[in-house]
């Protein structure tokens, strides 16, 4: 993997300084969003063009405020890549938890869209927000502007909510602050710029590993198999925040992907409860849920992770594995939202299908 180049502090200033003498994008009008009861359009799926050494990746924050350390990490691993980085115009906002106003954070979305230069939308981190955007985005610029946007954790609420208004494929993957890591850049530039018919995705041997020490990153297949279907799914609590709304994950013949961190079982047991109600897990044609860090009951004896995801999984006739390399962790692979993929659970393996950028 290329070096990771450090930026000076000289440069980096001139960086921001430059995205403050773009210009400001107009205030779009605010969008009313469908009626959950209202039957959706179905969108063709549309694949963004591939991403190329050189080409300009915009940096944004959606969700959870920054400081300039995040965005400095963030350029330094956008150019250890072989990219360029362009920051967002008000990634220096601060409103409550959040990197600014929804009117900033839209504009900063759009905008990224709307450049030319910009090939691809990386955000710099998750935290919580983004949910509040989606009923304000302009789907018809971004299905006219298709472009690769990047994240996962509350970058959830955008790709489901993209993914069901626009129809763009977007990507479950690393965000820019992520910690550089060999086998998650592997996979993840593999899927961003170098379309193939079928690509393989293997588990990660460094969390196989930490599997000795930590059970949690062990795989475990509940029902074994093999699955194939579109891809959809995320962050548990922000699939589970959308269903009932015009931008819920529609998980039916899907293979369903699910992580949480930090929340403990009765709460993960209580979000895939009303999935289970929403849709009905027996609906998928394969569920997979990925490594979830720090989700054991708090304050002694309780309901077990192993637990809530067995109440939920053990009773289906479809593949179901858990501790698969995907989550809120370092060594994570890239699942582009809407594309069709294989699971075969006794290779442990996930196969796309077909290219996930034109």
């Amino acid at each position: 993997m290329p070096r990771t180049n450090t930026i000076s502090r000289r440069r980096f200033a001139r960086m921001l300084a430059a995205a403050a003498t773009l210009p400001v994008l107009p205030a779009l009008p605010a969008r009313s969003a469908p009626s959950p009861s209202t039957p959706m359009t179905h969108h063709p799926l549309i694949k963004p063009p591939r991403l190329s050494q050189g080409d300009v990746i915009g940096l944004i924050a959606p969700s959870g405020r920054i400081d300039d350390d995040a965005i400095e990490k963030s350029v330094q691993h956008v150019e250890a890549l072989g990219f360029r980085a362009r920051l967002g115009l008000y990634l220096k906002e601060v409103q409550g938890n959040y990197a600014g106003s929804v009117e900033q954070r839209l504009a900063d979305l759009h905008r990224m869209f709307l450049d030319p230069e910009v090939k691809a939308i990386w955000c710099i981190r998750g935290g919580s927000g983004a949910i509040s955007l989606l009923r304000h985005i302009d789907y018809g610029l971004i299905r006219s502007h298709p472009k690769i946007l990047l994240g996962y954790s509350d970058i959830t609420a955008l790709h489901l909510a993209i993914q069901k208004q626009a129809g763009l494929v977007t990507f479950h993957g690393p965000v820019a602050l992520s910690t550089p890591d060999e086998y998650s850049n592997r996979h993840m530039l593999a899927v961003l710029t170098d379309p193939q018919p079928s690509y393989v995705i293997p588990m990660s041997p460094d969390n196989a590993a930490h599997a000795r020490e930590a059970p949690v990153y062990a795989v475990q297949t509940v029902h074994g198999g093999v699955a194939t279907g579109p891809l959809i799914g995320g962050n548990l609590s922000l699939v589970s925040a959308l269903a009932g709304t015009p931008y819920a994950a529609d998980f039916r013949d899907s293979l369903l992907f699910l992580e949480e961190v930090n929340e403990e079982p009765y709460r993960i047991d209580r979000w895939m409860t009303q999935l289970d109600l929403a849709i009905g897990f027996e609906r998928t044609a394969g569920v997979m849920i990925g490594i979830c860090e720090k989700c054991e009951p708090a304050g002694g004896p309780g309901t077990t992770l192993e637990q809530a995801l067995a109440t939920h999984l053990a009773r289906l006739n479809v593949p179901a594995v858990s501790g698969y390399s995907f989550g809120h962790i370092r060594h994570q692979f890239t699942l582009p939202m809407g594309v069709r993929a294989r699971l075969d659970t006794q290779a442990q393996t996930v196969t796309l299908l077909e290219a996930a950028v034109s």
